[in-house]
């Protein structure tokens, strides 16, 4: 969460510096200071704003996809010659990979404020709009603009194609675009300080007052907002290399959880025990700790991290990036051994006495235990 928004930081405070002349350091204090606010707030006014966003930024961004492909912007600059290279090919199937496998927590922390009405076909479904469909147009659109629109930076060749259409519509796409970017900030200063008060609470019993809401938002704050401003100057570099990193470190537990899912439990969980300390899934999993760790340094010989550090293995392959996968494979047959006596018939009386009471819980206040009318 952290390195999202000091990436959305840079990103804006590099596009507004070099199309308005605006203070980088003084964008990126003001960024902060609205990120934190709407985190704050809370889900509901982070929901209303990204709802707004949303309705505005569609159609913008249709309109200037549809201008493209009918030939209505001028390409101000032509590709550099290049072929296909395996190297270049899976640095950016890393960050295609990166940008979706990263969006799992969100999926955690927001789902539970859905309805139980909403069905799991409508949740699927409409992830997949959000994380997957959306990317492969807006990946697409992006890589036209790097390449045909003398640009500085992404913003600014937002607000260059689309003032090409009609002045001032690239402005207003830009300023959209960079509204998306700061709500988005909200959304990961929340979901962080979740992240953060589940960490303490696993080691020690902590109440999860307002109060403490609001300083560990804050610090978050602070904390990307030093980052940013420490660092800024180079929104592509910063970009490949967070993405990068966040890859090595979340696909070792993404395969974890996904063993643990489909092959070990088979989906079926204690619902209402995730969230009891003394419940059935209380403390540390070792062995998912044990095949996380095993996933992740075995990964280790394999990481390419452009002007940081290029392992033996990377560097045999040409810098072919395959770190991620290593983490994924390695990960998976180490928790599938750890779990190779698991029984699924030990949960089974936890399992059922969760479905009971999610049962009660779904029939309503005014339900009777014995199943009678109050009549």
């Amino acid at each position: 969460f952290l390195g999202f928004n000091v990436i959305n930081t840079i990103i804006v405070a590099e596009g507004l510096d070099h199309l308005r002349g605006f203070d980088p350091v003084a964008v990126a204090a003001v960024l902060a200071v609205i990120g934190a606010g709407l985190a704050i707030f809370g889900h509901d006014r982070l929901h209303a704003a990204f709802k707004l966003l949303f309705w505005c930024n569609l159609p913008l961004v249709t309109v200037l996809t549809i201008a493209i492909l009918a030939g209505r912007i001028a390409p101000t600059a032509l590709p550099a010659p290049s072929a296909f290279t395996w190297a270049a090919f899976l640095a950016q199937f890393a960050a295609a990979a990166s940008y979706n496998i990263t969006y799992a927590p969100y999926v955690s922390d927001y789902s539970r404020y859905l309805p139980p009405t909403v069905s799991r076909r409508a949740i699927i479904a409409n992830v997949y709009v959000g994380a997957s469909a959306s990317a492969i147009w807006l990946i697409i659109l992006g890589a036209w603009l790097a390449t045909r629109i003398a640009a500085k930076d992404s913003v600014g060749a937002l607000a260059a194609a689309g003032d090409m259409l009609l002045p001032g519509f690239g402005t207003a796409l830009a300023l959209v675009s960079i509204g998306a970017l700061v709500a988005t900030m909200g959304i990961n200063a929340y979901s962080g300080m979740l992240t953060i008060v589940t960490g303490i609470d696993s080691i020690r019993p902590v109440v999860p007052t307002r109060r403490l809401r609001i300083i560990l938002i804050c610090l978050l704050a602070a904390i990307w907002f030093a980052i940013a401003a420490a660092f800024g100057g180079n929104a592509v570099g910063a970009l490949g290399a967070t993405l990068i990193v966040m890859l090595y470190l979340l696909a070792p537990w993404t395969s974890v959880n996904l063993v643990d899912y489909f092959l070990i439990r088979k989906g079926r969980y204690a619902i209402m025990d995730l969230a009891r300390p003394d419940g059935l899934y209380a403390g540390w999993n070792r062995r998912g700790l044990m095949a996380y760790f095993a996933g992740l340094l075995a990964s280790v010989p394999f990481f390419a991290i452009p002007g940081v550090w290029t392992g033996p293995a990377a560097a045999a392959l040409g810098g072919a990036d395959i770190a991620w996968l290593t983490g994924l494979v390695v990960a998976a047959l180490a928790y599938g051994a750890a779990c190779r006596n698991f029984d699924a018939d030990s949960e089974a009386q936890a399992i059922a006495a969760s479905e009971r009471e999610r049962a009660i819980i779904d029939a309503g206040p005014g339900a009777m235990v014995g199943g009678g009318s109050a009549d």
